[in-house]
């Protein structure tokens, strides 16, 4: 059973939330976001609050119904708040650089890594640690992951990115 399907999603008074057959456009102080949910999900507007609804209890109905009200959530949650990650460069000469919008990363190889962001994301950098910022959920996490593939944080000495609250379990190294 989808406990998070049946809870009702609140919308808050500066956001607009319309519904067209399976789109449903949110829009806020900080933008607006547009997803296509399965049409199966009878998704209704009740009292200033949004409420999803499946047709059946199949699995895939169930499994459906929650997804459909997160995505929900998350851009409610997207246009109000804006949603960030942190990423951490550990590394002797390891650094970041703002240029522009772009971000120019310095992780040991020869040539600076140069990122670019895609529509709807911002990039701050203070010191060793970079800002991933937008509105998107799931753009913010893939952009924060490609960056974090750039040079991925090695258990021996810990140099690479990493999430700010990622743990690196350390090996030892080889015994003399």
């Amino acid at each position: 059973m989808s406990r998070i399907g049946h809870q009702p999603v609140a919308i808050p008074e500066k956001v607009e939330v319309t519904i067209d057959s399976n789109v449903v456009k949110v829009k806020g102080p900080n933008g607006e976001l547009q997803q296509v949910v399965n049409p199966r999900m009878d998704i209704k507007i009740e009292d200033n609050e949004l409420v999803v609804t499946r047709p059946t209890d199949s699995k895939v109905d169930k499994s459906m119904h929650g997804l459909t009200r997160s995505l929900i959530v998350n851009m409610i949650e997207g246009v109000t708040e804006g949603f960030k990650k942190v990423l951490e460069l550990n590394g002797v000469g390891y650094r970041a650089l703002k240029k522009g919008s772009n971000l120019e990363l310095q992780v040991g190889y020869s040539h600076p890594v140069v990122i670019e962001p895609p529509k709807g994301i911002d990039f701050e950098v203070d010191k060793n640690k970079v800002i991933v910022k937008g509105i998107d959920k799931q753009l913010v996490g893939q952009v924060a992951a490609n960056i974090r593939a750039v040079r991925p944080p090695e258990p021996y000495k810990g140099k690479g990115i990493k999430y700010v609250d990622e743990v690196i379990r350390r090996k030892e190294g080889k015994t003399g």
